[in-house]
């Protein structure tokens, strides 16, 4: 259960949106919701949460983050604060175009940062507003269970995550240094190789992906890829 202390917020506040209470007596279409206030927290390492309040008592949480800029996209949320303040948050689309349309300099990664955190919060207050999970308002659940990775980066992190259950993990490419633009056929084996023992230890039932994190040229890039494919990766990530 992902708890406030998470989001920086009051200690025993708990956030999952089922086990949030929700208003016995909930406003109807024509009663009028007003956004009060709007929080952003910084929580380390690198996150960013939003809490959008209203006069009715409901609250929406949202995430407003590109990874490296919290404290940009924070000042971004603030910077659309006057708009919002005093309107209903239940008009979710029209306060996304009018947000994202209402600047000269529209778009780029930190404005729909921003905007991405507010749209999951004004969803947020919606959905209880109305006493219903968001999935509901956008056409019903499509499944009931999703399989996710886990972070490991050794045999033994990955066996230990195995025996939790997972059977997908997610790793970087050993290196022993920082990669070159062109690299020479040491690196490249030497990558291959410490994945290979990662195959080894998983066995062939089990999915590994590789994030190359933006930190390896396009030459070096083409020539992992190449080598390796013997070991089937899930995906191969920002290469």
């Amino acid at each position: 259960m992902v708890t406030a202390k998470t989001y920086g917020l009051s200690p025993g506040t708990l956030l999952a949106s089922e086990n949030i209470p929700i208003p016995e007596k909930r406003p109807t279409v024509k009663e009028i919701i007003k956004i009060t206030k709007m929080e952003t927290f910084l929580v380390k390492p690198r996150w960013l949460f939003l809490k959008i309040h209203t006069n009715a008592g409901i609250t929406g949480l949202g995430e407003p983050i590109t990874e490296g800029r919290a404290l940009t996209c924070a000042q971004a949320v603030k910077e659309v604060e006057p708009y919002l303040i005093g309107k209903d948050p239940r008009a979710v689309a029209h306060h996304w175009q009018a947000i994202y349309r209402h600047a000269f300099y529209r778009g780029g990664p930190i404005l729909t940062s921003a905007l991405s955190g507010i749209d999951q919060a004004l969803w947020d207050i919606k959905g209880k507003a109305l006493g219903v999970p968001i999935y509901e308002l956008l056409g019903g659940p499509t499944r009931q269970r999703i399989r996710v990775y886990a972070h490991a980066n050794t045999p033994q992190e990955m066996k230990e995550r195995m025996a939790q259950g997972f059977t997908a993990f997610k790793t970087g490419p050993a290196k022993k240094r920082p990669a070159r633009i062109i690299e020479n056929k040491a690196f490249v084996d030497y990558v291959a190789e410490q994945f290979a023992t990662l195959r080894e230890a998983v066995g062939p039932d089990a999915d590994i992906g590789i994030d190359f994190h933006g930190a390896i040229s396009p030459q070096t890039a083409k020539l992992l890829i190449k080598v390796l494919e013997p070991y089937q990766p899930m995906f191969i990530e920002e290469p």
